[in-house]
């Protein structure tokens, strides 16, 4: 390809000309997706589509692309299960205190649209993650088995399992 376009040719048609000419020596033919439509073409995006289609492509939340408010809205109605798991009841009350830290502070400087959110009880919290954890434990018999006494093994034999 020559690096500037010879005077008096129109600038179209000298693209035109270097894109045919490239064509007509193969420089084009090994590309990726040759003879497939380009992705997306002629589609209308939002204005963060390129956001969007990377976190589709990576596999990362979509959620974060979501303003503030209702990051926060999501987190306080996914609470009881985001608490289920943890072991202890100082880690659910840390967990809620840091998210009222985070609630506090919007509310103190909202941005984005405005959405309910109020700081969570950590006691009721904390009740509703102890009642889902009282749950009956199903009791499961054990069969008893006849234990044989263990056959005295000889030292060489003690290494092999």
């Amino acid at each position: 390809m020559t690096g500037r376009r010879p005077a008096g040719m129109g600038y179209e048609s000298w693209l035109d000309k270097q894109i045919r000419e490239g064509e007509q020596r193969g420089e084009f033919d090994d590309l990726p997706g040759r003879g497939k439509p380009l992705p997306d073409r002629g589609e209308l995006r939002d204005p963060e589509w390129w956001a969007r289609s990377y976190l589709a492509r990576e596999g990362g939340p979509v959620d974060a692309l979501l303003p503030e408010s209702l990051q926060l809205r999501k987190e306080v109605e996914r609470l009881s299960e985001t608490v289920g798991d943890m072991p202890s009841e100082r880690l659910v009350r840390e967990h809620v205190a840091e998210l009222n830290k985070r609630i506090v502070a919007w509310l103190r400087s909202p941005s984005g649209p405005h959405v309910r959110v109020g700081p969570v009880k950590a006691d009721e919290v904390v009740a509703q993650w102890q009642a889902a954890r009282q749950k009956p434990v199903p009791v499961v018999e054990k069969v008893a088995k006849k234990v044989e006494p263990a056959k005295k093994r000889r030292w060489w034999q003690r290494r092999t399992p």
